[in-house]
């Protein structure tokens, strides 16, 4: 997913669960209960019996029953991260934003199945609802909906329109997967842009889209010491997946880049596979080092094909993009937080 690694499918939690599942279905003693809830119900239906089993469950806990809750469950603990450096970076992320960018608040949920009906992503790596949500796991799927909503409206007025249209959002987000490394926190903030249109020939909207993405990230993290963070060794990584677009890549993308941004290092990779379920033509990955000569990788983004899925129509395009924001201030603000 865009602002850190990708969610795929993790066959061992799966086959646990699948040991879960059949143990709950012997104890209950209706071996077709599974089928029932999820083939004959419809999802209205599934969530008003949902809703009274929870409305039951709750009715049983006692304040000391939350208090566990709270202690043990790490999706509801506080953030970690101070929330005045959050602020200060969102504040300085949206004053660089070019002003074409619409900038967006949004909902903590969102449609249920954003994410695994878009890309491959486990419908376990988020946190579903009984309410036939999700809690918004990843921004840019929510913004791609956005953008296809948007899209669709100038279709309305102009079946052939190639106006562009440019989102971002700063959104707190929560993945149910837990990961073995100090900065991949159960909830945190990701800063994430998306720009949609239509194929306009000679890969232009590509160029374009891309180009200013780039731009922005390498200004937003090259100014960081405006805000007090120590930002070094800035590299950027181009993961290409279509050999058509790589003869454009060299001299439409990368050497404009060079020249606007001699400082920074940009490499090209097209034997790496890494996120091609995910991305389409070309992904881009951005790393930098903090005072200890750490390299830490903060930015994550590519093509996709939702506006594509959403629309049914194959000559929309779309570039999604994500910064953790609260990993950036954990591996270049140490000095201010406390744990």
């Amino acid at each position: 997913m865009s602002g850190g690694l990708l969610q795929l499918e993790d066959i061992p939690q799966l086959n646990m669960n699948k040991k879960i599942l059949n143990r709950i279905l012997k104890k209950s003693r209706h071996p077709g209960l599974l089928e029932a809830l999820t083939e004959k119900l419809s999802l209205t239906d599934l969530q008003s019996l949902l809703l009274k089993v929870y409305q039951t469950k709750s009715q049983k806990l006692t304040p000391k029953d939350l208090v566990t809750q709270y202690s043990q469950n790490r999706f509801v603990k506080p953030a970690q991260i101070d929330p005045r450096e959050i602020i200060k970076f969102d504040l300085h992320a949206y004053s660089l934003l070019p002003k074409e960018f619409s900038i967006l608040e949004l909902s903590p949920v969102c449609p249920l199945g954003t994410n695994s009906v878009l890309a491959p992503i486990s419908q376990n790596n988020t946190v579903s609802t009984i309410r036939n949500t999700e809690v918004c796991s990843d921004p840019t799927g929510v913004l791609a909906i956005e953008c296809a909503l948007r899209r669709q409206t100038l279709y309305s007025q102009n079946p052939r329109s190639t106006k562009t249209i440019k989102l971002g959002t700063s959104s707190r987000v929560l993945r149910a997967q837990a990961f073995d490394e100090p900065a991949a926190f159960a909830h945190f903030r990701i800063f994430a842009l998306c720009t949609a249109g239509r194929d306009q020939g000679s890969f232009l909207f590509e160029i374009e889209s891309l180009i200013e993405q780039i731009n922005y990230y390498l200004e937003l993290l090259t100014k960081a010491d405006a805000i007090h963070f120590d930002v070094k060794g800035v590299r950027v990584l181009f993961v290409i997946y279509n050999l058509d677009f790589l003869n454009n890549f060299e001299s439409k993308i990368l050497h404009p880049l060079k020249s606007i941004h001699p400082q920074i290092q940009f490499e090209i990779d097209t034997d790496n596979n890494s996120g091609r379920e995910y991305y389409s033509l070309l992904r881009f990955q951005m790393f930098a080092q903090n005072a200890a000569g750490e390299e830490c990788f903060l930015i994550d983004g590519g093509f996709t094909d939702w506006t594509q899925q959403l629309l049914s129509n194959k000559k929309e395009r779309l570039l999604t993009s994500g910064m953790g924001s609260e990993r950036f201030i954990y591996c270049f603000g140490k000095k201010n937080m406390e744990y």
